[in-house]
């Protein structure tokens, strides 16, 4: 379990990192863009590489942010629960939401290996749009990842309570 935890910290700490990068980027860009329209010559693209950018940016977030608990919860009727029911609810909740994001990674991938075949390309810049969609079926397998790292900490809390 240890190595699983790891593993996932480690992963979800690159991606954010990657993240990071690609939000300076967008940052970057979207300045001289608005510098550069002063001057009557904006970059071209500009429009398609923030959209790519904002899926990287916000897919490479998510398993981070779910170590982190950061994300939005809406817990008032949970609370009401006493921690032994608590702890069963988060447990499904971990457990579907698991399976969920495998499934959006799997269909995202499948997706991208298809536009990869096909040689989808942006409309401006005629960039690729498969590692766009291969980014995003990696961030949601890494979520998916750390909602089974999760789950797993959940049960094996159960146990060790049960002794």
């Amino acid at each position: 379990m240890a190595v699983l935890d790891k593993v996932s910290q480690v992963l979800s700490q690159t991606l954010i990192w990657l993240a990071g990068c690609f939000l300076v980027g967008m940052i970057l860009l979207t300045c001289a863009n608005v510098v550069l329209r002063l001057v009557w010559v904006p970059i071209r693209g500009t429009f398609e590489l923030m959209g790519y950018g904002g899926a990287i940016v916000t897919a490479f977030a998510l398993g981070f942010a779910q170590r982190k608990r950061a994300h939005v919860a809406v817990d008032i009727l949970v609370l009401k629960f006493s921690k032994k029911t608590q702890g069963i609810l988060n447990g499904i909740n971990d457990f579907i939401c698991m399976i969920f994001f495998a499934v959006v990674a799997w269909q995202i991938a499948k997706y991208a290996t298809t536009l990869w075949k096909t040689g989808e390309v942006t409309e401006t810049l005629q960039v690729v749009y498969y590692p766009f969609a291969h980014g995003v079926a990696l961030g949601c397998a890494i979520l998916s990842l750390v909602f089974l790292t999760d789950l797993l900490k959940c049960v094996l809390q159960k146990k060790e309570k049960q002794r």
